[in-house]
């Protein structure tokens, strides 16, 4: 290192000398000058510990995920990009020289080389040009459901019971229709009879749900529930250039801001359900850059967060990083910033007294750097130049370093729409996943049965009280989250009381209740 180096940046330099693989993020700043000797790294086997990228509209947090995703890819890490603003997918194509490259590339001592990366790109039920991406009903549960559709508590609990019902007796839900014609028959005379036993749902909260179900598929939003569904193992590969960044687009859907965040966290949930435990790894499996994370967050349920911070928590021992990317850390809860130990923290605006406490907030969750006055940097840093601490490879935080970061090898903005195309219809999993099919499932169950004379009931079987709880049944009842949240609500102890293990079987089918038993 030159002797000109300050000892202040020989300090924080030391911070990020790591041995083993790394990803480069840029150099170290102070005064306005960029160290080009002074690297800031992070470690490859930390990045399972989660992280965040946080910082004002305009910064360059896209730049950032996007220098992150190469790194990962060309280390042979796979990717999941949302792309909320259509400007992600230039990932897949190699970048373009020019002036302010070359400079960026010289200030901060990057040996500068187009890349592009191997990408699948996606779309929600096919809105847009990606592979489509469908959930059953089923999987998706009542949770997150609930959440799409901005339900209260006890309209949430009726949800779950109607889930229950359908599980129960065999009515596949795959599309909204399928939920439709359940809700609806449980509300005639015949299903209330039938639901006698487990509680009963009222005509006002059934109205409810029907209403909040029919905006929802008037949106649009119909065609994201339905068959074939998208299998998340797709996630996990790798081909000849390094891991596969999967970009999911989202600027057909912008607009319902709610179902895409709320989608994420099924992807989330179910890669928890699927993968087995793996410990720590020395490059984690899959990292995922969950973007707008403060949407997820926004009016959440105490036991919709719950299991948020229970999957944060215990993902990480399956392989999987997940970095949130937001406006300020006050966007997400403090029980799951707990759980991110790499922060990546871009300019924050003081222009308000709002804004002026957000960015308190923000220094106030940085360790202490005797190198800089956090609140005079960060809101004096340029575009593409953040303040970044992370773990080390031992797990201790980092000293913090403002840093100016690197330049993308890859395109800095969207491929032509053409190079798009061509990449999907290449892809070999569009047969798998692009035409939608419609089996018989509970629409057309329930239409044959009042075809009928005189339907015979389904009946509702009830095992003994005394068969043993499974291990899983007892740590969900230790642990709360969803199956406490759920069994809190009056509508569903009485069907608890007569209906014993096997409701808890159904209801804590995962964290966030959903469900797999259909491959």
């Amino acid at each position: 290192m030159s002797a000109a180096v300050p000892n202040a940046v020989r300090e924080i330099a030391d911070g990020y000398a790591f041995t083993g693989p790394a990803l480069e993020l840029g150099a170290v700043l102070l005064d306005g000058t960029a160290y080009a000797d002074a690297p800031v790294r992070v470690p490859l086997g930390v990045l399972n510990r989660h992280g965040l990228v946080a910082g004002a509209t305009g910064t360059g947090k896209t730049k950032t995920l996007q220098l992150i995703a190469e790194q990962l890819s060309a280390q042979g890490v796979p990717v999941f990009l949302a792309d909320i603003k259509g400007d992600v997918s230039g990932v897949a194509a190699p970048g373009e020289p020019g002036e302010r490259t070359a400079a960026r590339a010289a200030e901060v001592g990057q040996d500068w080389r187009p890349r592009g990366c191997p990408v699948e790109f996606y779309a929600l039920g096919g809105l847009g040009s990606g592979i489509p991406v469908r959930a059953t009903v089923t999987s998706f549960g009542p949770l997150l459901l609930a959440k799409v559709l901005d339900l209260n508590e006890t309209q949430e609990s009726s949800l779950g019971l109607v889930f229950l019902y359908a599980d129960r007796n065999g009515l596949e839900l795959y599309d909204l229709k399928d939920l439709t014609a359940v809700i609806t028959f449980l509300t005639s005379p015949e299903g209330k009879e039938e639901l006698k036993g487990l509680g009963g749902i009222s005509a006002a909260t059934a109205g409810v749900i029907l209403r909040s179900l029919t905006l929802l598929e008037n949106e649009g939003a119909g065609a994201f529930f339905g068959e074939p569904e998208f299998d998340t193992a797709e996630l996990l590969r790798s081909a000849a250039g390094g891991g596969v960044v999967s970009v999911l687009e989202l600027p057909a859907v912008q607009d319902r801001p709610r179902l895409f965040s709320t989608f994420l966290m099924w992807l989330l949930a179910d890669l928890y359900q699927e993968l087995p435990e793996v410990g720590d790894l020395d490059r984690p499996k899959l990292v995922f850059f969950f973007d707008e994370a403060h949407l997820l967050f926004k009016g959440a349920s105490k036991a919709f967060l719950e299991a948020i911070t229970q999957t944060v928590r215990l993902i990480r021992s399956k392989g999987v990083g997940i970095f949130f990317v937001t406006q300020t850390p006050k966007d997400v809860p403090s029980e799951v910033l707990a759980q991110l130990g790499n922060r990546v923290q871009h300019a924050l605006r003081a222009f308000t007294p709002d804004d002026a406490k957000a960015l308190k907030a923000t220094v106030s969750t940085f360790p202490k750097s005797p190198a800089y006055d956090l609140g005079e940097v960060l809101t004096s840093l340029g575009t593409g130049e953040a303040v970044v601490t992370v773990l080390s490879e031992k797990g201790a935080p980092t000293p913090v370093a403002a840093t100016r970061l690197r330049a993308p090898q890859s395109l800095m903005g969207p491929i032509a729409p053409a190079a798009l195309r061509a990449a999907v219809d290449g892809s070999a999993l569009a047969g798998k996943y692009r035409d939608a099919i419609d089996r018989e499932s509970a629409y057309e169950k329930l239409a044959a049965r009042a075809a009928r004379p005189q339907a015979e009931p389904v009946p509702v079987s009830v095992p003994p009280a005394d068969v043993e709880q499974p291990p899983e049944r007892e740590r969900e009842k230790e642990g709360g989250g969803l199956l406490g949240a759920l069994m809190s609500n009056p509508a569903l102890k009485s069907f608890a009381r007569s209906a014993g293990t096997q409701l808890g079987r159904e209801i804590s089918r995962s964290l966030f209740g959903t469900s797999r038993r259909r491959r």
